[in-house]
Parts: C-alpha cells; sequence; structure tokens
C-alpha cells in the first residue's frame, strides 16, 4: 500500500512563497488504478513527483508497506526507482542512438543485472512491439516510442507505475491504444497512478481523483467501476 500523509510542498520565501500541494493524503492499495485530474497548476504533477522521489517534500510523509520513502538519500530512491517504482514520462526520453531493446535493457545495465537481449525482447513483445526492437527511435512513431518507454519502466518488474500525462502527445486513436495497455498492465497486477488532462482517459481509470490549488476536492470511483 502506498500512504500519503499531510503532504504540502511550497516553493519560494516569504511573500513570494507558492503552495503547490497543501496537506495531501490518500492511500493507494495494491492493485488499484487511479487517474489524478485537475487544472493546471493544481499540484498533479508534483505529487506523483514527490511519490516517485523526484522532487522533494516541505513537510509531511510518504510511505510503500508501511515504510517511509521520502527521507531516503538519493541513492536509496535511485534503487527504489530501480525495483518497486517505475516512471512514464510525457517525453519519452528514449536515447536516440539505441535501438528500441537497447533502450529497454538500460535499467538493467544500471541497476547491474545480467541480462540479454531476449528479457528485453520479450518486454517490448508484451507491448506489441516484438517486431520492432532493431529500430531506433526515430523509425518509430509516437505511440510506438511511448510503449518502448513503457516496456523500459516495466522491465524491472515495479509494482506502482506513475505516469505523467504519457497521452498528451498522441492523437486519440494512439491515446487509446496506450490506456489499453494499461488497463491490461493494471489486470496483470501492477498498481497504477496516472496524471491525465483528458476526462475519456481518466473515465478509464477506477478511482478519480481531483486536484485544485495543491487540494485533494474530489476522490471517487469512476464510471469503469460504478457503470
Amino acid at each position: 500500500m502506498l500512504e500519503v500523509k499531510n503532504v504540502s510542498k511550497y516553493y519560494g520565501q516569504g511573500h513570494t512563497r507558492v503552495t503547490a500541494l497543501d496537506g495531501v493524503s490518500m492511500a493507494v492499495n495494491d492493485g488499484d488504478y487511479v487517474a489524478i485530474m485537475g487544472p493546471s497548476g493544481s499540484g498533479k504533477s508534483t505529487l506523483v513527483n514527490i511519490i516517485g522521489g523526484l522532487d522533494s517534500l516541505s513537510c509531511g510523509e510518504i510511505h510503500l508497506d508501511g515504510k517511509r520513502i521520502d527521507d531516503r538519500n538519493e541513492n536509496s530512491l535511485v534503487e527504489l526507482r530501480r525495483g518497486e517504482i517505475a516512471y512514464i514520462f510525457q517525453q519519452y526520453h528514449l536515447l536516440p542512438s539505441l535501438t528500441a531493446v537497447e533502450n529497454v535493457m538500460l535499467p538493467l545495465t544500471f541497476a547491474g543485472t545480467r541480462a540479454d537481449q531476449s528479457t528485453a525482447l520479450k518486454m517490448l513483445e508484451e507491448v506489441g512491439l516484438g517486431k520492432r526492437g532493431h529500430h531506433r527511435p526515430a523509425q518509430l512513431s509516437g505511440g510506438e516510442q511511448q510503449r518502448v518507454a513503457i516496456a523500459r519502466a516495466l522491465v524491472g518488474k515495479p509494482r506502482l507505475i506513475l505516469a505523467d500525462e504519457p497521452t498528451g502527445n498522441m492523437d486519440r486513436k494512439t491515446g487509446a491504444q496506450i490506456m489499453a495497455l494499461f488497463d491490461f498492465l493494471n489486470k496483470e497486477g501492477h498498481t497504477i497512478i496516472t496524471v491525465t488532462h483528458d476526462p475519456a482517459v481518466a473515465e478509464l481509470a477506477h478511482r478519480l481523483i481531483m486536484l485544485e490549488d495543491g487540494k485533494i476536492t474530489e476522490d471517487r470511483p469512476t464510471t469503469a467501476v460504478c457503470g
């Protein structure tokens, strides 16, 4: 279980201080599929960045399976992101000089895990790109590049997937393919928290959290559960 306990995030000081998050608390059970929505500047990306250890909090605590993780040093956070938590960005962050399979292998290489290309190729097959493994990013469509990024995130077998606007740069058809993949991953047992501006994408999750001015204003099941 992931627990966010009274988390606040401030930027600046005194009269220039900006509150990005204001006492946010929530619990996400293993196997949950949560969408976070809100207007620009509401704190959506800040929240998932703090959960993933990419940003620090000003006060509050983050717990994973009962263990506090927000107070870890950078090396410990890197280890956490290599194992328990994976992050999928709107920008794919693929290395252009590497093939798809080589990009997917990067987390294993950084973790010092002994693995050959068959491990990465198997993961690409799971996201429907088994035949595109030896193509470089420039030879792939936007949707294909995002699937490579997803395969790279999953190759370390994370329990929790954080995704920040994963369909933000895609047309409706390609975005639907990515969200179908997310649904499949959730059914496979991955816990997913995704930030989105698209109500149609949010309703594909099982739970919707609305943020406004750094506070949770709504937390409810979606039509995927209620409908």
